[in-house]
């Protein structure tokens, strides 16, 4: 028996049984394509014989057992392992490797199966992510979460049990491997199954998974109005990380939400999640998300506009379609006097409504023509008898529809700039003035032109002596030149003696280097001004650490006070030479007796400019050979 046809009333009625399907058993259908649905209801009308929606209700009442079957009409699950092969072999062979790699070494890989049905898909992804990950890491890192709305369908994907028509889509290799056969039916692994959590879910009223890597819902989405459709995304949307991907089926687009998601492969259906939209679009898309900090966030953009309004630099104010006023800024408030306890009262009773102009009948007709309506220079005189101006402007407010819904009235203060108009008309005059002042000033630069010719002719005479001082100068450049040319001769003379001090210099230094003794080089304050390498190794302190250095004061092992004594009698020129022997420690911490033998430092004339101290380590057998010698 066929359905009878649509009327007005059969409206009422239809949407009377889905308000009941969603207080009875919790399924919310009023997203999905109505005409899609009206004819899956009319299918299992005409089962049972039925003509109205008003009577299935009752039939619904009287028989529970209904429901299920009116379920399973409505929400087709059509599923298959590696439905649209080309597709599933573009996301094995693209996206999973990407998805990978771009993760770090052991991440967590979170994936999300919405509207899994009974399973097939969400099996598929397993096996794909364990053929690329190997099953150790695969049960590590990986969490699937595979959701829908028919509790029955849920009960046969946790079961994981299928027949040989299930799984024909699977080849001999992967059936082996990832399903065991428990008589003619086939049970996928359970040690792979852990990962996996089923659960009921409903995409139009419930929060979404956090932090996925993928979303596949493959052929869900087309079930549902463009309004559910562009909420559903959003959420996938907040659920995807950045650079996340949704897989969706053959028979979906996304051609207008571009803004969210867009094409990574069209042909498969690939997308990938838009990670920095606009302030505002991040917030719808919060919002239709079921983010709790949404509207928290709408409300401070609100309380935004608004203090936005308040402090706008043009006084406004907001009247509604019944002329009471409803929104009065800050600047609109200390031109006129208004105050805050005016919002609501009707526009007509203020006295801005008429002075200083009348303003009633141009917002009538403002709105009539839904066109502003603009008044210039309006005069106003203040309690001081000062006059302010304003360029009046009334614009009708409508809603994207072109639904009216008040009017704004927006006073610009235009009198400065109205003084300036003026003082721009007295500085038009004065030009004019200036200007006759000019032609006569321009008479009298003829006559000094003139003059200025005879000054030019002086200059010119000038000019020649000048170029007459230029030649002296040219003849002194070249004298200038040719002692410039003896002073390079005499530079050259200089480098290469300083280049002889330099070789004499490294010689000096090649010399103490290689001498075995310790060589050390006082001034007269006692002051360091050389220190060979024996000395840097016995002692332990480098030549740039004690040049400069008065010997005395350096922490060595070198008893150094008992030195002050016999270098002190070579400056004095007491002696030519004087020798000690001083009990020592190196800079490894080994004792030993050091023979110092001190001697002087001629300078170029016949004075002594320094001390000259040779150090040397002596066994006790000659310290005592040198000692009876002595």
């Amino acid at each position: 028996m066929s359905a009878a046809p649509k009327t007005p009333d059969d409206d009422d009625a239809f949407e009377a049984l889905l308000d009941y399907l969603k207080r009875s058993r919790g399924f919310d259908f009023t997203g999905y394509k109505q005409s899609s649905l009206r004819r899956r209801l009319t299918r299992r009308m005409q089962l049972q014989q039925i003509d109205s929606y008003d009577d299935y209700v009752d039939y619904l009442e009287v028989h529970p057992e209904e429901f299920a079957l009116l379920f399973n009409t409505i929400l087709i699950n059509v599923t298959a392992f590696f439905r649209d092969a080309p597709a599933w072999a573009f996301l094995a062979s693209e996206i999973i490797p990407h998805l990978i790699s771009g993760k770090s070494p052991g991440a967590p890989i979170r994936v999300w199966s919405a509207g899994c049905a009974s399973g097939e898909e969400t099996y598929t992804i397993a096996i794909m992510l364990a053929e690329a990950l190997g099953w150790d890491e695969f049960r590590h890192r990986v969490k699937i979460y595979a959701t829908d709305v028919d509790e029955h369908a849920l009960a046969q994907a946790r079961q994981a049990i299928y027949d040989a028509k299930a799984v024909k889509g699977l080849s001999p290799e992967w059936l082996d491997k990832y399903f065991e056969r428990v008589g003619p039916q086939y049970v996928f692994r359970s040690d792979l199954r852990r990962t996996m959590i089923f659960g009921r879910h409903d995409l139009i009223q419930d929060p979404p998974m956090p932090h996925l890597d993928l979303v596949v819902c493959r052929n869900t989405l087309m079930y549902f109005n463009a309004e559910v459709q562009a909420r559903i995304l959003a959420r996938f949307h907040f659920a995807l990380n950045d650079q996340g991907f949704l897989f969706l089926g053959q028979a979906e687009m996304l051609l207008t939400h571009t803004n969210l998601l867009t094409p990574t492969n069209l042909n498969h259906r690939v997308f990938t999640k838009v990670s920095n939209p606009q302030l505002r679009e991040r917030l719808l898309i919060m919002a239709q998300a079921g983010n709790p900090e949404a509207n928290n966030h709408v409300m401070r953009h609100v309380r935004l506009r608004d203090m936005a309004f308040d402090v706008a630099e043009v006084a406004q104010i907001v009247i509604d379609l019944d002329g009471n006023v409803v929104l009065v800024n800050e600047p609109a408030r200390v031109f006129f006097g208004l105050h805050r306890r005016d919002l609501g009262r009707s526009f007509h009773d203020l006295e801005l409504s008429y002075r200083p102009l009348e303003l009633r009948s141009r917002i009538e007709q403002a709105c009539v023509a839904r066109r502003p309506v603009r008044m210039l220079n309006i005069e106003r005189t203040l309690p001081n008898q000062e006059a302010q101006f304003f360029d009046i402007a009334i614009v009708p407010l409508t809603d994207p529809e072109a639904n009216l819904l008040g009017t704004s009235i927006n006073f610009q203060d235009v009198t400065r700039a109205n003084r300036l108009q003026a003082e721009l008309e007295k500085s038009k005059q004065e030009l004019e003035t200036a200007y006759e002042e000019l032609q006569s000033t321009n008479e009298e630069l003829e006559t000094t032109n003139e003059e200025l010719q005879s000054t030019v002719e002086e200059l010119e005479t000038t000019n020649e002596e000048l170029q007459s001082t230029n030649e002296e100068l040219e003849t002194m450049n070249e004298q200038l030149q040719s002692s410039n040319e003896e002073m390079q001769a005499i530079n050259v003379e200089v480098r290469r003696r300083t280049n002889e001090v330099h070789q004499a210099n490294a010689f000096l230094g090649s010399i103490l280097s290689s001498l075995h003794h310790v060589a050390v080089v006082l001034d007269r304050e006692f002051n360091i001004l050389m220190w060979n390498e024996r000395a840097s190794d016995l002692w332990g302190l480098r030549a740039d650490e004690v040049r400069g250095r008065s010997i005395l004061g350096l922490d060595i092992g070198l008893p150094v006070e008992k030195l002050r004594v016999p270098v002190r009698s070579v400056l004095n020129g007491e002696a030519a030479q004087r020798q000690v022997n001083l009990n020592a420690m190196t800079r490894r911490g080994q004792s030993i007796q050091c023979r110092l033998t001190c001697a002087r430092l001629m300078g170029p004339g016949e004075g002594i400019d320094g001390a000259i101290l040779l150090m040397e380590e002596v066994h006790e057998s000659r310290l005592q050979e040198t000692d009876n010698s002595g």
